[in-house]
């Protein structure tokens, strides 16, 4: 199975570029599967239902969430209803939505997407390292499911290592989002498990993790926040990570990263 995981899509300028350049990137990495992290989508916070359903049309299977989850109410009953957008695992058990889709192929493979939140710097939530690890136990590769992806929203490197190696040899993949910088550490774990520190965003990155810089400025020098928060509305570059799993044990082949367009010097994978 090919794989995209595309990182955080900030604003304007990162639904674009999904819009008008995943589908050749589809076309040429031979991707079967396309997940992206939304949560920054509608204007730099949350995800609204409307562009939720663009981001489908553009060729996203599922969408995947963090902390911003909710800056967007109207998702808040939609979420219940689509659940191919997938919230932390960890939430309380009473937070609307899901931690996890299962996406069957046409052929009939599937893929198990589970989404999880660090904790970190961040919202003390249920453990990520034991509830992801019980529901893997659940869906074993190569037999209830072909592969399994595990996007973990932190702030911590030191957290989103730790779970890659927890979880290496019982997932494919796990990647990082949250921190918008893509990370070089691209690799197959001992056991068989990609991983990325942190994919990176899918925003404009002449800007401060794909705000416009003069509101963070401003607010690092005053720490006053009195100017908004607007994303930037520079050419983005998608970033994120290319797997290629074995569909019999579900481990990782080959891993690569994405950046494609934008600020950054671009790589993309040759399948």
């Amino acid at each position: 199975m090919r794989i995209i995981f595309l990182g955080d899509i900030v604003g304007r300028s990162g639904r674009e570029a999904i819009y008008n350049k995943l589908p050749q990137l589809k076309n040429s990495l031979k991707a079967d599967i396309v997940i992206a992290n939304g949560e920054n989508a509608s204007h730099g916070f949350g995800l609204s239902p409307a562009i939720a359903e663009a981001l489908f049309k553009a060729g996203v299977d599922c969408i995947t969430l963090g902390n911003h989850s909710w800056d967007r109410k109207d998702l808040i009953p939609y979420i219940s209803e689509e659940p191919r957008i997938i919230r932390p695992l960890n939430y309380p058990v009473l937070t609307p939505g899901k931690g996890y889709h299962i996406i069957c192929l046409s052929d009939n493979r599937k893929i198990l997407v589970i989404n999880a939140m660090g904790r970190l710097y961040m919202d003390l939530l249920d453990d990520p390292f034991r509830l992801v690890e019980n529901l893997v136990a659940q869906y074993p590769m190569g037999e209830s499911v072909h592969a399994i992806l595990v996007d973990i929203h932190a702030e911590a490197t030191s957290e989103k290592t730790a779970i890659g190696y927890f979880l290496d040899g019982k997932v494919s993949v796990v990647v990082g989002t949250h921190t918008h910088i893509p990370t070089a550490d691209h690799r197959i774990l001992p056991a068989g498990t990609a991983f990325q520190t942190d994919a990176g965003m899918c925003g404009a990155y002449d800007s401060v993790i794909g705000m416009q810089q003069e509101a963070a400025i401003h607010r690092f020098l005053t720490k006053i926040p009195t100017m908004r928060f607007n994303p930037a509305e520079g050419e983005a570059t998608l970033c994120g990570i290319w797997v290629e799993t074995d569909d019999k044990t579900g481990l990782a082949r080959k891993v690569a990263p994405i950046r494609f367009g934008g600020e950054l010097f671009e790589t993309l994978p040759t399948p």
